[in-house]
């Protein structure tokens, strides 16, 4: 009995440890996790998109609207992994000034939408700012969006591919960040991190 409790507070000490020695990771990187697959407790839906948490994962496939930050944020590098079929539309809406209203005319939207009728601003673009550079395609595997927002420029890059770069707009300096989940077939998130600048 004493050599199970022994192993017990042994294991218990070993799993503290971890945790913290994660969050302080974490801390020290300035890295902030906004969804780690588990809980929305960052979020605050809009919209009637049917959002859920399946395996690990956020995931829409019906519906219209968004995850929006409950926190605002004005310089600041996003990593988001996402997932969408290849007729998805979908985004991520940075900067946005009104979190019950969220628009590409209020907000900066990097844009995922492989299929979009105007193909200038599609995938990789920051939608009535910036093109991208190279025209890229996300529909059918699971993808990593890094932008960064420090003043009045923006970067974009997808997969290791920079589709936007030092693109210059001074309309929004700060708002809170939202997921986009607007038609086209499923799409999934299921790590995305902040780091302030």
């Amino acid at each position: 009995m004493k050599r199970l409790y022994a192993i017990a507070v042994g294991l218990l000490v070993i799993g503290s440890a971890a945790v913290w020695h994660s969050q302080q990771a974490s801390s020290q990187t300035g890295w902030v996790t906004l969804f780690d697959g588990k809980s929305l407790d960052h979020f605050s839906p809009i919209g009637d998109a049917n959002w859920q948490i399946v395996d690990g994962v956020v995931q829409a496939d019906k519906g219209n609207g968004f995850l929006v930050s409950k926190d605002s944020y004005k310089d600041f590098q996003i990593k988001a992994e996402f997932y969408v079929e290849p007729a998805s539309n979908s985004g991520i809406f940075i900067r946005a000034t009104d979190p019950q209203k969220v628009t590409s005319k209020n907000a900066y939207e990097v844009n995922i939408w492989d299929t979009r009728p105007d193909p200038s601003y599609g995938t990789g673009a920051i939608v009535d700012i910036a093109k991208p550079s190279v025209m890229l395609k996300a529909g059918g595997q699971w993808n990593t969006y890094e932008i960064t927002a420090q003043g009045p420029k923006f970067t974009v890059t997808l997969n290791g591919t920079r589709t936007v770069d030092g693109a210059q707009d001074g309309q929004h300096a700060e708002g809170r960040i939202a997921l986009q989940y607007g038609g086209g077939g499923v799409v999934k998130f299921r790590k995305v991190e902040v780091k302030p600048l």
